[in-house]
C-alpha cells in the first residue's frame, strides 16, 4: 500500500521519535509511505477548546493536503495518535458544515474515511497484529481517551503488544481511567488534572512495569512528567516506538518528503529517534 503519513504537531515539536517510528515500521512491513510537507496542524486543539471560527481554516489546510495525496495515489492515511484520527474523523465535517463550505464538509469526510490510528491501520486494514517486533521489556498499556471513546480502537493496541517478542505485558489497573491530560484541561483545572495524575502513577508503578506505552505522545507527556518527577524509573514510549523495535540492528529510516507524493529523502534512523528515551528503536 502507498501510506500518508500525519507526524501530528506535537510529534513535530516535541516527539519525532513517534512519527519517525511509524514510517520505519511501515517501510520495513514493506509499504511506500509519503509525508506530505506541506501538513500542518489539525485543529483540535482550536475545535476543542471552542474556536471554531479560527479551527476552520486549519481544517481547510489539512483537507486540502490529505486530499492531495490521496489524488496522488495514496491508499489511506495514518497518524501516531487517537485524538488528531479522532479530529479528522469527527470534527473536520462538523467544523466545515457550520461554516456553511459544504463542499468542504464533504471533502473531509472523504479524507477522514481514509485515516487511521497505527494500531487501527495495521489490524483493520493491513490485517496484522505481528509486526515482527521485539521488545525485551516489562510494559503496561494505558488506552488514551479519544483512542477508547471516540474512535473505539478496542484491544488492537494490545493485539499489536501480544505478539512483541520478548515483551512482558503486565495489566494497568483501571487502565480505562483518564490520565488527567486532556490538552488545556490540565492547564484551565490544573488541581484536579493533577489528581487524576496521581491515581494513574499509582496504577502504573503497582504494575511494576518497565516502560507505559499508549497511542497518544499527549498522554504519554502528561504520564511522563510525573513519573519522572517521581525518580520512578518508569519510561514512557509510544507504541509505534515498540512496534518499530527489532533486533536486526538495521535501524534506517527512508522517508518520503517534498511537496509531491513522490519526491524521497532518507531522514533519520529510528535508532536516534528512540535515543530521547534511553534505548534504540532498533536492536
Amino acid at each position: 500500500m502507498r501510506i500518508a503519513v500525519v507526524a501530528t504537531c506535537l510529534g513535530d515539536a516535541m516527539f519525532p521519535q513517534a512519527p519517525i517510528a511509524t514510517v520505519q515500521l511501515l517501510e520495513r512491513l514493506g509499504h511506500e509511505v509519503v509525508f506530505p510537507a506541506d501538513q500542518t496542524c489539525c485543529g483540535q486543539m482550536h475545535v476543542n477548546t471552542g474556536y471554531l471560527d479560527t479551527a476552520l481554516p486549519v481544517v481547510r489546510h489539512h483537507v486540502e493536503v490529505f486530499a492531495g495525496a490521496l489524488d496522488d495515489g495514496v491508499d489511506a492515511i495514518v497518524a501516531p495518535s487517537g485524538s488528531c484520527v479522532g479530529c479528522v474523523r469527527h470534527q473536520h465535517a462538523m467544523v466545515a458544515r457550520r461554516a456553511g463550505d459544504e463542499g468542504l464538509a464533504q471533502a473531509a469526510e472523504h479524507g477522514a474515511a481514509r485515516t487511521y490510528e497505527l494500531s487501527e491501520l495495521l489490524v483493520d486494514v493491513l490485517g496484522l497484529t505481528d509486526v515482527g517486533a521485539y521488545y525485551p521489556h516489562r510494559v503496561t498499556y494505558h488506552p488514551t481517551c479519544h483512542s477508547l471513546r471516540m474512535l473505539r480502537v478496542g484491544d488492537k493496541p494490545l493485539q499489536l503488544l501480544r505478539h512483541v517478542r520478548g515483551l512482558q505485558l503486565v495489566e494497568l489497573p483501571e487502565a480505562e481511567v483518564c490520565c488527567g491530560f486532556g490538552g488545556t484541561f490540565a492547564v484551565k483545572n490544573a488541581e484536579t488534572s493533577t489528581a487524576m495524575l496521581a491515581d494513574k502513577m499509582a496504577n502504573v508503578l503497582s504494575s511494576r512495569a518497565e516502560v507505559c506505552t499508549a497511542g497518544d505522545s499527549s498522554c504519554l507527556m502528561h504520564i511522563g512528567g510525573g513519573l519522572s518527577r517521581l525518580r520512578s524509573g518508569v519510561r514512557t514510549v509510544h507504541l509505534a516506538e515498540i512496534l518499530a523495535s527489532t533486533d536486526e540492528g538495521d535501524a534506517s529510516v527512508d522517508a518520503v518528503v517534498g511537496g509531491g507524493a513522490g519526491s524521497r529523502s532518507t531522514q533519520r534512523t529510528g535508532e536516534a529517534a528512540g535515543a530521547a528515551h534511553g534505548h534504540g528503536v532498533a536492536r
